[in-house]
Parts: C-alpha cells; sequence; structure tokens
C-alpha cells in the first residue's frame, strides 16, 4: 500500500531538524508525527524542556518550534505494510535541497534512530556542512535502550554549535 508522510513542522528560526523515517499505522491515522502512544518521542522532547507532557498536539507542535526546532521524515512516501521500517519499498525522499535553501538557520540534523540516518544518507549526498547526530529511536519497538539513556542521549539537541 502507497502511504505519504506529512509536511514539515518548521519555520524559518528552526536551529535543529529532527528526521524520522516514515510515520507508522498509529501517526498516519491520527495524522500527527509519533502518535502511537507508546512512542517515547514526545515525553522526551517536554522532559528535555522541563515541560508538563501535553497530549494537545497543538501544544506538541508549539513545543518544537518555541525552541526553534524542526521535525520532518526523510520519506515523502514508499510502499507499507505495518509500520517496520524494514517493510518499507519503493521508498521517495523528501526534498531536503529547498527545504535548506529555505531553512538557512538549521545547524543540527538530528536521526530518530538509524534507518532515518541511513535512508538520509542514501538520498542526500548534498554536503550541507550541517552537524548531524544519530539519536536512539524513540519507537516502542526500541527495547535495548531505557528510557532515562534514550533521554541523556537525546539531550544532545540542546548543543547546536
Amino acid at each position: 500500500m502507497k502511504i505519504y508522510s506529512f509536511p514539515h513542522v518548521s519555520n524559518l528560526e528552526s536551529r535543529i531538524l529532527i528526521l524520522g523515517t516514515m510515520p507508522g499505522e498509529k501517526s498516519l491515522k491520527l495524522n500527527q508525527y509519533y502518535g502511537h502512544a507508546g512512542n517515547a518521542f514526545w515525553r522526551l522532547i517536554f522532559a528535555i524542556f522541563d515541560e508538563p507532557l501535553s497530549y494537545d498536539y497543538e501544544k506538541r507542535k508549539a513545543i518544537l518550534l518555541n525552541n526553534q526546532i524542526a521535525l520532518w521524515d526523510v520519506l515523502k512516501g514508499c510502499e507499507r505494510e505495518g509500520s517496520a521500517d524494514s517493510a518499507i519499498l519503493k521508498e521517495e525522499v523528501n526534498d531536503f535541497s529547498n527545504f535548506f535553501k529555505t531553512h538557512t538557520r538549521i545547524k543540527l540534523i538530528a536521526f530518530n534512530g538509524k534507518n532515518a540516518e541511513t535512508y538520509f544518507s542514501r538520498f542526500y549526498s548534498d554536503n550541507t556542512g550541517i552537524r548531524t547526530i544519530c539519536l536512539p529511536s524513540t519507537s516502542p519497538a526500541n527495547t535495548w535502550k531505557t528510557y532515562e539513556k534514550k533521554l541523556e542521549e537525546w539531550k544532545q539537541i540542546l548543543v547546536t554549535d
């Protein structure tokens, strides 16, 4: 089945770009990034900025934008049954060339898991000079790191220079 990702959440003040691979089934159904209740992404973001967790999607997007963070996926579309990245076929990459032309303040690309980094490297080879880091996946399938360890590593997004 052909599926498509969401538009990026960003503004021209964004200094950090967090990239996932492709939304899972629950996120697509809710039309929200990281909509699966078991995904730690929003818990981590709110914890990093010492804010109480909100389930309101507009507040979730606002915490990103208020902290100069853009959110997107590497893939624009693909064929996939289920939610696993390993099931992705016929992938289409998002237009990063135009994104970086308009979002000139981006200083850090943080990949939400190794798969996002791998797809980005495979499809986008332009040397932007932007620093990149690969963070542990926030997916509920990533059980080999504790939440506390993920939080410790995700705090790296605070260092953009």
